[in-house]
């Protein structure tokens, strides 16, 4: 589908779109019918058994299965929010959300590393008090739905790492699954040394090493989810290497700027650019050639690629510069001369 049409500014704009489909826009992962299905059955089963060790605790008097349970819920919230975030994250573009609702996944694993730090915080919290005030623990049934929370939790991170384990939502779910993990084996050690020793404060320093591990993992996600949120460029397509890349590859580029990249969510990069063409004639030909390239070796999907012709004088980016500095200049995005713009879809 290919139109043209000029504006106030005299901007000559060129839209390409290659959609196997027509010009519908679907920002919808393949992954995401999957992924769906994984975390409503993980849900499932992670509240059904943080019911049954929350009866367990108050059986055995253990305040690590009370503490775990709790964990547990935190768990089956996250994986509430994972769903709920997949659902909206399926809803198509509107008018005023261009991209669809596919950065809500995004938000989600943001929200799920902040309650990991806060669980960290409260685990903390709790293993001091039991070290402070030690309590007496029924080991027999602590050890008994420790053991069988530990199978749970195995199987839900199995389920959930299954496929598209990268997707920055499920990585999230899968943190807090992975955590109550480690939690459940550590009940079950102390389940194990307090049955053979009685000595209780094997729990809370158990108890801290669980929170340790919880809180590196909790920092790669939040590293990660921020990133992305922040319009970062993805690792495997900086600005410098696309601009580099081009000018090396595609023949007829004299000049590549204001590369900007950044991802909607995991997997689904965009990219903007202006690239200047050895001769004006050869505009078309070295668009349609960079559209490519940035799919095939730097896998972004959409592309928008400006054409600086080479009678215009260079335009000026104000992103570059700081808001301030942008007012005092005389130019308004390459408006002072004509440019091309190409616009590509791949799905």
């Amino acid at each position: 589908m290919t139109h043209s049409h000029s504006d106030q500014h005299s901007h000559s704009h060129d839209h390409s779109h290659s959609c196997g489909h027509g010009h519908d826009h679907s920002h919808v992962p393949e992954m995401s019918e999957a992924n769906e299905r994984k975390v409503l059955l993980s849900f499932f089963l992670i509240f059904s058994f943080m019911l049954v060790e929350v009866v367990g605790g108050l059986i055995s008097g253990s305040l690590a299965l009370l503490a775990d349970a709790g964990h547990m819920l935190t768990d089956a919230a996250a994986l509430a929010l994972a769903y709920a975030a997949f659902r909206f994250g399926r809803k198509a573009a509107d008018t005023r959300r261009t991209f669809g609702y596919l950065r809500f996944e995004v938000i989600a694993g943001f929200i799920n590393a902040i309650t990991l730090f806060v669980i960290v915080g409260w685990i903390g919290f709790e293993a001091w008090e039991r070290f402070s005030e030690p309590q007496p623990v029924l080991a027999g049934p602590m050890m008994a739905v420790a053991i069988a929370g530990l199978v749970v939790n195995i199987l839900v991170f199995w389920i959930l790492t299954r496929g598209d384990s990268e997707h920055v939502n499920i990585k999230g779910a899968a943190l807090h699954v992975m955590g109550d993990l480690l939690g459940s084996i550590g009940a079950v050690a102390a389940a194990v040394i307090i049955h053979f020793t009685g000595w209780t404060p094997i729990d809370p320093i158990l108890s801290v090493v669980v929170s340790l591990l919880i809180l590196r993992s909790a920092w790669a996600l939040l590293a990660k989810s921020l990133h992305i949120l922040l319009e970062g460029a993805p690792d495997h397509a900086a600005p410098e290497k696309i601009r580099s890349h081009i000018k090396a590859e595609v023949k007829g580029v004299t000049e590549v700027s204001h590369v900007h990249v950044w991802s909607i969510t995991s997997g689904r990069a965009l990219a903007t650019l202006h690239v200047r063409p050895e001769e004006d004639g050869m505009a078309r030909e070295v668009t349609q050639a960079v559209e490519l390239e940035l799919k095939n070796k730097f896998r972004i999907e959409h592309a928008t690629v400006a054409v600086d012709w080479n009678e215009g004088g260079s335009s000026v980016c104000s992103l570059s510069e700081p808001s301030g500095d942008s007012h005092n200049r005389n130019h308004s995005h390459n408006d002072n001369h004509g440019h091309d713009h190409s616009h590509q879809h791949q799905h």
